[in-house]
């Protein structure tokens, strides 16, 4: 109905602890969910929707006609202690991946962290920063969202391949740790990566009741991140079914909403072409052709 083509279909999988009992738990949830993405395009409905894992799937499944399923990994805790899993979750589609979620994983610290003011690596442990390098190796954009400032940082500067925060706002409009301050947003800049900024409710507006949050307050971030990093490396994400949803987009049939609210701020049907989906998938055609450039080792 909102004419919404693409979805980013999550793997998630909450921190718990980082030990053996913890890790197969965990990889039991996260296998389970690709199992379930596996089923929607190939027994429920793959005469409507199909798997993409590049860009230019992405626009051969539109051209027939069909939606287009894509998958992110949130939170890289259910690889356990080898790094080498990271393999099994590109093969089964994984595009895009963040190191933590809400909680210091085996190789990230999280935002969370800020709270308390307690860090379990001081960014990236060494098998974060492994994990890093393997991303970068096979193709999967590394996403830091979730991770601390400092892990991200590292993150940056270890990457080959320009990184993505799949949903994450403007911390000068929204004090939250998971928002991204002025000098965040310029490293991605300066890194070739984008910002999608997030209709969840708590990372656009910190002075009003979530249920008072519009569409207009997410165009308000859009525009702050435009004018401080550019057009090229802005760009939109909902966070349904993970407390995203404001007041006129509250899910993907309302989608237009958003579109006719760019528009109505002067932005081109180029420049929104940008923001809903071509930066990202930019910098996955940049990520994938570094690790085509990696496995051949002319990098």
């Amino acid at each position: 109905e909102g004419g919404h083509d693409v979805a980013w279909f999550v793997v998630y999988t909450g921190q718990g602890d980082l030990d053996e009992k913890g890790y197969k738990a965990a990889e039991e949830n996260a296998m389970a969910k690709f199992d379930a993405i596996n089923r929607l395009v190939s027994v429920y409905a793959p005469n409507l929707i199909e798997l993409a894992l590049t860009s230019d799937d992405v626009y051969r499944i539109y051209k027939k006609g069909k939606k287009v399923a894509m998958i992110g990994v949130e939170n890289a805790y259910p690889i356990g202690l080898d790094t080498s899993n990271v393999r099994k979750y590109w093969e089964k589609g994984a595009r895009y991946m963040s190191l933590a979620h809400n909680g210091h994983s085996q190789f990230s610290d999280s935002n969370t962290g800020e709270e308390d003011g307690i860090w379990l690596h001081d960014g990236l442990s060494d098998k974060g920063k492994e994990a890093v390098t393997e991303m970068n190796r096979l193709g999967i954009m590394i996403d830091v969202s979730h991770p601390s400032k400092e892990a991200i940082r590292q993150m940056i500067e270890i990457s080959e391949a320009p990184v993505i925060a799949s949903h994450s706002s403007a911390r000068n409009l929204c004090n939250h740790s998971r928002n991204l301050d002025d000098e965040q947003l310029d490293w991605i800049k300066q890194n070739g990566g984008v910002v999608q900024t997030v209709a969840y409710a708590g990372y656009l507006r910190d002075d009003i009741s979530p249920d008072l949050v519009t569409v207009v307050d997410l165009v308000d971030h859009i525009d702050y991140m435009v004018d401080k990093i550019g057009i090229d490396h802005v760009g939109i994400s909902s966070d349904f079914d993970g407390g995203g949803g404001i007041v006129g987009w509250q899910d993907a049939s309302e989608t237009q909403n958003v579109t006719s609210a760019l528009r109505n701020r002067g932005y081109s049907e180029v420049e929104i072409a940008k923001i809903w989906g071509g930066n990202l998938m930019r910098v996955m055609d940049e990520t994938q052709k570094i690790a085509e450039q990696l496995q051949k080792g002319e990098l």
